[in-house]
């Protein structure tokens, strides 16, 4: 597994990661003991980015992959997330960036993963009532503290990025992106690569579509949070799955999954976008990782940008938009 850098102060990273979200929460049930696998099989293989947050399970998934990274945390970058709040219950209670809760969620964190620090870490969603600067400013003391090593944004808008990069540099913005999501080719990416920060790609995959496994909603299980998006309703799902057979038809004249398709068009993108596929499946991670393999030539990438042009997907990314770009 070849490896990139993330930003521009020295963090080193696989050149795609695991998402570990899926293995907790939103996305149906799962087993520990085969995400655990999972998360030691993607170590094995030199996929050593690992991405969790305090709100997925709520806090189970954090507490999860301290358990799989026990005794191998020197051989792997963890990334972690505060910023959406929620209770032991799974209630969502807000966004919160305040200094008193940033230094409260790191202290929260390094207890649930068993670390002595973090080396990616996030504000999950922009807090609007709170200046940016005060939360940036709180999550640069966790660094001078040895608390964390780098500091990333998720979802900010570009006048954010800018206003949190004159306060400590950030090495990475995560935001979804995809063939499925290209929002940020409009302004994101320009931003990060002036200011010189990696991108970190969530959702590489289309939360699953891309994968070429969903063909209906019967095929997400009943309390999967997927069955609430506008792109996985009514008519907007019906010409999704359209555009996803197209990308399946390109994938098989090339020997490649759809996934390791999606994967190899955002890795072509350049070598700063770091995607990071969740799965709890070993199959599956073994197929992303092969995505490192396919390597498309101009004449494929025009050919994927006439199926999926900028703005084609039909829906809102989320049921409510309100929350991104902050």
């Amino acid at each position: 597994m070849k490896k990139t850098k993330l930003g521009s102060q020295g963090l080193e990273v696989s050149r795609i990661g695991l998402g570990c979200m899926g293995m907790s929460d939103f996305y149906g049930s799962s087993e520990e003991k085969d995400s655990i696998r999972t998360i030691h099989q993607a170590i094995d293989n030199g996929v050593v980015f690992l991405d969790t947050a305090d709100m997925y399970g709520p806090f189970e998934n954090e507490k999860l992959v301290g358990r799989a990274i026990a005794g191998r945390r020197d051989g792997v970058i963890l990334a972690t997330k505060f910023g959406n709040v929620r209770d032991e219950s799974g209630a969502f209670l807000g966004i919160r960036g305040d200094a008193a809760y940033v230094k409260k969620s790191c202290d929260a964190s390094l207890q649930r993963l068993g670390v002595d620090h973090i080396d990616l870490y996030y504000q999950h969603r922009v807090d609007r009532s709170t200046p940016i600067e005060e939360t940036v400013s709180a999550m640069a003391d966790l660094v001078k503290a040895g608390k964390v090593r780098y500091l990333g944004l998720s979802e900010a808008s570009p006048a954010t990025i800018r206003r949190a990069q004159e306060i400590h540099p950030i090495s990475a913005l995560q935001t979804e992106y995809s063939l499925w999501t290209r929002d940020p080719e409009n302004e994101i990416l320009a931003t990060v690569r002036e200011l010189g920060i990696g991108f970190v790609a969530y959702s590489p995959l289309g939360r699953g579509i891309l994968s070429g496994q969903i063909k209906s909603l019967e095929d997400l299980d009943e309390n999967d949070t997927r069955r609430r998006h506008p792109r996985f309703t009514g008519e907007n799902f019906a010409k999704n799955l359209e555009l996803v057979d197209k990308v399946n038809e390109f994938a098989k004249a090339r020997g490649a999954t759809p996934a390791q398709i999606a994967l190899a068009w955002l890795l072509a993108q350049g070598e700063d976008i770091v995607p990071i596929p969740g799965t709890r499946s070993t199959k599956r991670l073994l197929e992303n990782i092969g995505a490192t393999e396919v390597k498309l030539t101009a004449e494929d990438l025009a050919q994927l940008e006439a199926v999926f042009p900028l703005g084609v997907t039909a829906g809102d990314r989320y049921p409510d938009m309100s929350t991104v770009n902050g």
